[in-house]
C-alpha cells in the first residue's frame, strides 16, 4: 500500500510537469484547429488519474484519443441537431467516459 507523509490518498504531480502537458495539449490543440482536442484530453486526464492514490492503490487512465474522438464527433452532432441543447450533458458524458476508463492499479 503506497502512502505519501502518513495519508494513504494522495497527489503526487508536480507543478512543471502539469504546466509542460498543458502547454503541449493547448499547442496541440491550436496547431490542429482543435481536431486534436480529445487527444489532449487523454494526454492530460491520463497524467492526472495516473498520478492520484486513493486508499493507498494507484489510479490507472486506459482511455485513447481514437475513442473519445468518436464521442466527441457523435456528441457534436447531437448537439448540432438540438440547436445546442444537448451541450448542457457533453460535460456529464465526458466525465461518465472518463470515469469508465479510470481503474486501480492493484
Amino acid at each position: 500500500m503506497e502512502e505519501k507523509n502518513g495519508r494513504i490518498s494522495f497527489f503526487d504531480g508536480g507543478l512543471l510537469s502539469y504546466i509542460g502537458w498543458s502547454l503541449l495539449g493547448g499547442l496541440v490543440t491550436i496547431v490542429t484547429l482543435g481536431i486534436c482536442y480529445p487527444w489532449a484530453l487523454c494526454m492530460l486526464y491520463g497524467w492526472k488519474i495516473d498520478h492520484t492514490v486513493v486508499e493507498g492503490h494507484r489510479l490507472h487512465f486506459s482511455g485513447s484519443a481514437i475513442g473519445l474522438f468518436g464521442n466527441w464527433i457523435k456528441w457534436l452532432l447531437l448537439t448540432i441537431i438540438t440547436l445546442g441543447i444537448y451541450s448542457f450533458w457533453v460535460f456529464i458524458k465526458l466525465e461518465d467516459w472518463k470515469v469508465s476508463h479510470t481503474s486501480f492499479i492493484d
